[in-house]
């Protein structure tokens, strides 16, 4: 038996107000499928901060909610998972131990400052693989103050520019990077600053790579 054809016949013979109809209907759903997947990237998205004992409390906290903010999910390392406190009495409750770091976990690490922390933290085997893997992969290294520090101990800042706190100026050209005194600078997939007054175009930069 010969099926009969669609009421609307051949879509070639579609009547105009259907086509103008169907046609927004699509195009409606590809820009919803578009923003969806959009929206399960950045959820996707997923971002660790080291620290440790005596870290600069302004250098953890605003990164630590601006990137949730963005749609990162956040963890937090620490040597042995303990909790520590930055020099003003914030608590940094970690969610992984250093050692159980792996680079595939990860977009960003996030090193923040404190004179006391990252010179703990940079004498952590473990953290330093880790850091080193971030950069090699082309993952997003990000940090501020004495963190660079670490990425020194990593051996990863040789003929990079970078910032840091004036007082580790010296450690950074020793170790063969171009120090720049700059609010932020952004070299290949290292992001550096300064100071946390500068932590909003800290940020800024940061998440602009991501």
């Amino acid at each position: 038996m010969q099926r009969k054809s669609s009421r609307l016949g051949r879509p070639d013979k579609m009547p105009l107000p259907a086509v103008q109809k169907y046609g927004s209907e699509c195009r409606n759903y590809m820009q919803n499928c578009k923003r969806n997947a959009e929206e399960r990237r950045i959820i996707m998205k997923k971002a660790v901060i080291i620290t440790g004992p005596g870290f600069q409390d302004e250098e953890y906290i605003y990164p630590y909610y601006r990137l949730q903010e963005a749609g990162f999910t956040v963890d937090v390392a620490t040597k042995d998972k303990e909790s520590v406190k930055g020099k003003y009495g914030i608590t940094a409750k970690p969610t992984i131990d250093v050692k159980d770091l792996k680079e595939s976990n990860y977009h960003l690490v996030v090193l923040p400052g404190g004179h006391e922390a990252p010179d703990r933290v940079r004498q952590i085997k473990e953290v330093l693989d880790f850091v080193k893997a971030m950069y090699e992969k082309g993952k997003i290294v990000s940090t501020i103050c004495h963190g660079q520090w670490i990425l020194i101990s990593a051996g990863i800042v040789k003929g990079k520019k970078i910032s840091g706190y004036i007082g580790i100026k010296d450690d950074i050209i020793n170790a063969g990077a171009e120090y720049v005194d700059a609010s932020v600078v952004v070299d290949g997939n290292i992001i550096s600053s300064p100071h946390y007054k500068y932590n909003g175009e800290w940020m800024k930069e940061t998440l602009k790579k991501l």
